[in-house]
Order: C-alpha cells, then structure tokens, then sequence
C-alpha cells in the first residue's frame, strides 16, 4: 500500500507517522511480540516516520524494540528518537548540556542499532542551558553524520526562532489534538514563517477523542493517565461530552470518532503529520484509514463548535511536568 508523503521542512516522510511510546510504557502492559507486529504493518502499509525516544520505557528500552523491529528494514524507515528528558526525585526536568547531548546520541544509535539518526529532537528545553548550546552540539552531530535533520519538542516561539538560527530546524513536535490547541497560536505560525514541520503527538488526545476511555475505571492500575488532569473526576465527565457530540458527526459521515479526529489534525496544513501512537494492529489500519478521509468547510466548523480551544477542562499535565511546556 502507498500513502501520501509529506514534507517536515526538506524531509519527505509519511503523511502520517506512528509513535511508538505505548508499546514500552505509559498505557498498560506492552506485548513485544504484537508491537513488532505493528511497526511492521506500518512499514506494510507505507507508515514510514516512527518516532521513539530514549526515555521511553525502563532503560531506553522502547529504543531497543523499535531497532529490533526495523533491524532488517532501516530502508524503509525515517527513524525519530530525542533527549532531554530527565527525571530528579519524580520531577520532570531536563538536560541540554553539550556533554549530554553527544552521550545520548551515542546511547541511542547503541540502542536502536544504526549508524545514524533521521530525525533528533530535543525533547524538553533545558532552562538551565542557553538552547544555542544545545543546537551548536546538534549541529555538531549532523556535521559528523550521525544525525541527519534535527526537531524541537514542546518549545515557545521565541526557542524556536533562537533555534533555528544556530542550525534549521525541520520539524517541531508538540501535543495537538482537538483538546489541546495551545500551539496554533504562537508556535504555528512560527513554523510556518521559518519553513518548519508540525509533528503532533497524542492527535487523539491519548485515546480519549476515540470514546474508548469514559471514565478511570476503564484504564489500567497503571496507566499514566489516571494521573493527568482532563481524566481525573471532574473533567472527564465533561470532556466526554465533547466525544459524544463528535461522535454524531462521525456517525453521519460513517467513520470512527478517533477517525474524525484524527482527520481534523491532518486537514490542519500539508506541513503536518500527526503520530498517533498504538501497540495494536488493528487500532493502527483505523488510524491510516483516517488519511482517506476528507472534511468539508461546514464539517470543519462543525467540529470547531464543538471542540474549540477552550473547551476541554483540565490541564493536559500535573503541575510537577508543566513547567517545561512552551519552553
């Protein structure tokens, strides 16, 4: 099968990628065995962007399981991992040190099994280490040849631009989604001016856009999303409102909620390519059926009625992970 291609800056990948984080943590037990199963079955389908990192799982093991899966394939992949991400006594901070930077890269070309990175990104800003720092040694890495384009995560407009000035950058990576519009804007529209790529994770706000979670009880004991803010008593009864009327749309137009969705985030621009995340073959072929689907001017503002910016209650992290948000 082929699918449309899309350009992060000079980077020609998928029209949609897959991220690869629920199969190692964060989401319930993982299955080895059926995530190899669908990474291949993206790579079957024309899914060529898969996007990990290194703190994904205990040990970088996400990084591992996504390099045995590719081992025999490297073609056909354009392999995203990041750094930066760190934890202090269950705080999340970050590191973007010149040292740090070229240790992690190594660890995660030991981990993943290749001799180079596609795509690197910068996971959190550090703000501790002026971000021209950290680009000068990213950029160092490009020129050595172990990476070959470079990302920022979760970053303001002004990092961004600050960025992009020591070394391109070709693609940021941020969470948007129906219930998470913070991005559109400041970061967006520097993107755009600069020629940089849009990379949304959680475009099906974490699952909860699809209508499978409609209250804790359905997840896991230790699913990480008993802990965030739009699913806690409260919010989540009046975030599902929202699915629920987007579930109306869907069912008139014969697809899934997720689908829908997920359509909206791709009807966002030809700069975009979202990365749903999935452990499961099945959940993934509904999320490529979602690139066939087109949405109308009047669908669209009918989707905006319902699921605006301001819509969603909750923050989208407890306070101990916002602080680096838009850093």
């Amino acid at each position: 099968m082929s699918i449309p291609t899309r350009k992060l800056g000079q980077l020609e990948v998928s029209a949609q990628g897959l991220g690869c984080m629920g199969m190692s943590q964060s989401y319930g037990a993982g299955d080895e065995t059926e995530s190899i199963a669908t990474i291949h079955q993206a790579l079957d389908l024309g899914v060529s962007l898969l996007d990990t990192s290194n703190v994904y799982g205990s040990d970088g093991a996400n990084e591992t399981l996504v390099g045995t899966a590719i081992a025999d394939r490297r073609d056909e992949v354009v392999l995203a991992t990041k750094f930066g991400i760190v934890f202090t006594d269950g705080r999340q901070d970050a590191r973007g040190d010149a040292d740090y930077v070229r240790s992690c890269c190594e660890a995660s070309l030991r981990r993943l099994g290749v001799d180079h990175i596609d795509l690197y990104y910068q996971h959190r800003v550090d703000p501790a280490t002026p971000v021209e720092e950290t680009w000068g040694a990213l950029a160092e890495l490009v020129s050595a040849g172990k990476v070959r384009y470079l990302g920022i995560s979760e970053a303001s407009a002004a990092t961004i631009r600050r960025a992009h000035a020591v070394h391109p950058v070709t693609a940021l990576q941020s969470e948007w989604s129906l219930w998470s519009r913070e991005i559109e804007t400041e970061a967006v529209p520097a993107c755009r001016e600069l020629g940089i790529g849009i990379v949304p994770f959680s475009p099906l706000g974490r699952g909860f856009l699809t209508g499978a979670v409609t209250s804790t009880a359905d997840l896991a004991a230790d699913d990480m999303r008993r802990n965030l803010p739009r699913f806690a008593e409260g919010n989540i009864e009046k975030n599902a409102l929202i699915v629920a009327a987007l579930r109306v749309l869907a069912d008139r137009k014969g697809v899934t909620a997720g689908q829908l969705a997920l359509a909206w985030v791709q009807h966002q621009g030809s700069d975009v390519v979202p990365i749903p995340g999935t452990k499961r073959r099945t959940y993934l072929e509904e999320n490529v059926a979602a690139l066939d689907v087109a949405l109308s001017a009047e669908e669209l503002a009918a989707i905006e009625s319902i699921a605006g910016p301001d819509a969603v209650a909750g923050d989208r992290y407890p306070a101990a992970f916002m602080h680096l948000i838009n850093g």
